[in-house]
């Protein structure tokens, strides 16, 4: 690539796993076209990437900023993954110290005319300006989120103040849909909320940003991106839905992969759904057990990859499966504590539903392979709105909870396994699933609008300076 045309572009994603590798595959994707990317994190986040393929070596270089320490946050915890939600305020609290750092490398480094940031750092926007550097605003939520979310004057201070006003669908949303929050969701996602709201932190970096892109794609979200176009009036541009390559067989990553590979293969097709609900989920106890009998009660074959969280001091919480219940299912269950590599288990022609935490990127995985999805959001963030989506699409199906508590039975939790795995009720949404591979995996389609991504910025009209 002629060294003019050139972009040097910072990457600069939140503390959580599930940001850090979108924007790790983006970073490749500009890397592969010529573009030299200084990516950003800290040290422990950085070094548990991915090894990159020899050929983008040259174009990507691992800026490592060590994380301030702030009273509060545990020592040595770097991502959302190590801490309890009520904790996750003194991560962003450290996360905002960073300014110093970027900015003196910004002065250094010159040539840096793009930041690809994500909902964090509002303090973003005045260290690029006096730089002359433009900014992307990358959001790793769906299109149909970020429209619900609204404009920046609703974000920095309009009408809804109370949890209970995330309860109804916003007027701007102007085509059918179902998207709301439970009023359980937006109390339990106060909790990892900061001093400066999550709110307040996206609606002036959307005010600022030159560029708004997104995981998402105009064949799945068409009337949420053109809402978005209403509300921003800026570039909307999304990214594709940036599905993840499956391991190489020669990939030596996934130490307990061949003895799960053979449990699986020992199965019929489609009869076994998988359980995961991401690495940073906390829920009771109380939750954890019904959950568990409920899964018992379906009677069908599955995987539970289980995670126990980090409590208050930081320790590991007790064991979150039920006394006795590995006994009981052991002839058509595995229980998998800490890590499966979802991807592999996802692609095998036996799993036939995915009881998920509606993550974006658990949902794009799980439809990349035609899975059916059984929706059960627990956390914070956008993920009652991903489950209201796919259940709207009817790609999958939520399991019904209390709108004030989020307390469900195990009953219920049976029964929304069974319609989506077995039952005749839930063919359709077996098929609208299966269907979905041709979207959700389709990697010829993402490329396409990652170029077309790469492009706005490429033909990005030049500031001034630049003139």
């Amino acid at each position: 690539m002629d060294s003019k045309k050139q972009l040097h572009i910072v990457m600069f994603p939140w503390l959580a796993y599930g940001h850090i590798m979108p924007f790790l595959q983006v970073s490749k994707f500009l890397a592969q076209k010529g573009h030299h990317i200084y990516y950003i994190s800290t040290p422990k986040n950085i070094s548990s990437l991915p090894k990159l393929p020899p050929h983008l070596c040259s174009n990507i270089t691992f800026i490592p900023f060590p994380l301030p320490q702030v009273h509060g946050l545990p020592p040595g915890a770097e991502s959302t993954s190590e801490l309890p939600i009520h904790k996750v305020p003194y991560l962003k609290k450290a996360y905002d110290k960073l300014e110093t750092q970027l900015t003196e490398f910004l002065k250094r480094s010159s040539q840096v005319k793009w930041i690809v940031h994500d909902f964090a750092p509002y303090w973003l926007p005045s260290v690029a300006n006096q730089l002359g550097i433009n900014l992307v605003f990358f959001s790793i939520l769906c299109a149909s989120s970020i429209a619900y979310f609204g404009p920046p004057s609703e974000l920095l201070g309009g009408c809804r103040q109370r949890p209970e006003d995330f309860t109804v669908t916003p007027v701007w949303m102007d085509y059918p849909n179902n998207l709301a929050f439970k009023l359980h969701e937006m109390v339990s996602h106060q909790e990892c909320m900061d001093s400066v709201s999550d709110f307040e932190r996206a609606g002036t970096l959307l005010l600022s940003c030159n560029i708004l892109t997104l995981r998402s794609c105009f064949e799945v979200e068409s009337d949420a991106l053109r809402v978005l176009s209403k509300l921003h009036q800026k570039p909307i541009v999304p990214l594709g839905l940036l599905p993840p390559s499956l391991p190489s067989d020669e990939d030596k990553g996934d130490g307990n992969w061949e003895a799960l590979k053979k449990w699986l293969d020992s199965k019929q097709a489609k009869s076994v759904f998988y359980v995961a609900l991401g690495s940073e989920v906390s829920m009771s106890q109380e939750f954890m057990q019904e959950l568990a009998f409920g899964i018992e009660k379906s009677g069908l074959s599955f995987i539970w990859v289980v995670r126990n969280r980090p409590s208050v001091e930081g320790h590991l919480v007790q064991d979150i499966v039920p006394p006795g219940f590995e006994e009981r299912v052991s002839d058509r269950g595995l229980v998998l504590r800490g890590w499966a590599p979802q991807l592999r288990v996802l692609a095998h022609s036996s799993i036939g539903g995915f009881l998920t935490h509606c993550g974006w990127s658990s949902v794009i995985e799980a439809l990349g392979f035609g899975v059916p999805l059984i929706l059960f959001p627990v956390g914070s963030s956008d993920l009652g709105l991903v489950a209201r989506l796919m259940h709207g699409k009817k790609m999958g199906l939520e399991i019904e909870r209390n709108d004030l508590d989020g307390s469900f039975t195990s009953d219920l939790v049976a029964e929304s396994i069974k319609r989506v795995m077995v039952d005749p009720q839930g063919s359709q949404l077996r098929a609208n699933a299966y269907a979905m591979k041709e979207i959700f995996g389709n990697v010829e389609l993402s490329n396409k609008y990652l170029d077309e991504f790469t492009r706005s910025m490429e033909e990005f009209p030049p500031s001034n300076d630049d003139v």
